[in-house]
């Protein structure tokens, strides 16, 4: 596996437009640079505080999009022992592209509601991801 480098986690801005009856949010596109194809999509809540860590893909991208609530995203760099932390949701709305091979935990922050969507490059294999329990990577949530 690639060694782990968070500096190599983008943060984009997205647009979100404003139409009659509800707004349009958008995404991932195709033509976009951290495009890196396409394997599935899926939702995942987060209750408030609860807090699921640790995690990292041998193989799969991430592009985490938050369109509801409010999550914290912590990535753990083994190498350095650095930590990067991103704060995403419907009031900062932002895409995270997380390479393979970055440890990563997250955080519900909203009291009502938290959803992630996470559109993979790759389908979700078990066999791919490693996990770790909380208390083997030591952060302040």
């Amino acid at each position: 596996m690639k060694e782990e480098n968070i500096s190599e986690i983008s943060l984009e801005s997205l647009k979100c437009i404003s139409t009659p009856g509800g707004d349009i949010m958008h995404a991932l596109k195709s033509f976009e640079d951290n495009y890196c194809g396409f394997g599935e999509a899926y939702f995942s809540w987060i209750e408030y505080n609860f807090i699921k860590a640790w995690k990292r893909h041998i193989k799969m991208t991430m592009n985490l999009i938050v369109p509801v609530g409010m999550i914290q995203f912590v990535f753990y760099e083994e190498k350095t022992h650095n930590f990067r932390s991103e704060k995403i949701g419907s009031d900062r709305y932002m895409r995270l592209t997380v390479p393979p091979g970055i440890w990563f935990g997250f955080k519900g922050l909203n009291k009502k509601e938290n959803i992630l969507l996470n559109i993979a490059n790759i389908p979700h294999d078990p066999k791919e991801v490693e996990q770790r329990d909380i208390s083997s990577i030591e952060y302040n949530w």
